[in-house]
């Protein structure tokens, strides 16, 4: 069937829209094969238990988005069906993933420094040049 033909199939206005559809979709199956070549265990060995968690979640969340576009091109209305809730809770757990991550990068307060910075921060009046006086000083009240 020659490209004249499939033009004949669709508008003219998204063939376009089409073609980068179909690049995007190349890519998506050059990425499966890639994951798909290296053993789950193996890869797991590989990572740390965060690391291990963002490749569950991504994976998960680009399954149930393939899904949704399934079910579009399928005439179905996808907002209405269960996937949207899973997307929901997949995008949930990336957020803590994500706040881990962040608190991880967050600087850490050396309290052993930060005491060493104020005590010599502080200043110690020298006994030899304090001006001696005579007067006490006043005792606050108590209620």
């Amino acid at each position: 069937m020659s490209e004249d033909d499939n033009m004949e199939d669709y508008p003219t206005e998204i063939h376009d829209y089409l073609k980068a559809f179909e690049k995007s979709l190349v890519s998506v199956d050059e990425m499966l094969q890639t994951m798909m070549s290296v053993s789950r265990i193996e890869l797991f060995r590989k990572l740390e238990p965060l690391e291990q968690a963002k490749l569950d979640l991504v994976s998960a969340y680009t399954l149930n988005s393939m899904f949704w576009m399934y079910l579009a091109t399928q005439g179905i209305n996808p907002k209405e069906h269960p996937v949207k809730r899973e997307l929901e809770r997949i995008r949930t757990y990336m957020n803590k993933v994500k706040e881990i991550e962040d608190k991880k990068k967050a600087s850490k307060l050396d309290k052993g420094a930060a005491s060493r910075f104020v005590r010599n921060a502080l200043w110690e009046p020298n006994p030899e040049n304090e001006p001696t006086s005579k007067t006490p000083a006043k005792a606050k009240k108590r209620k």
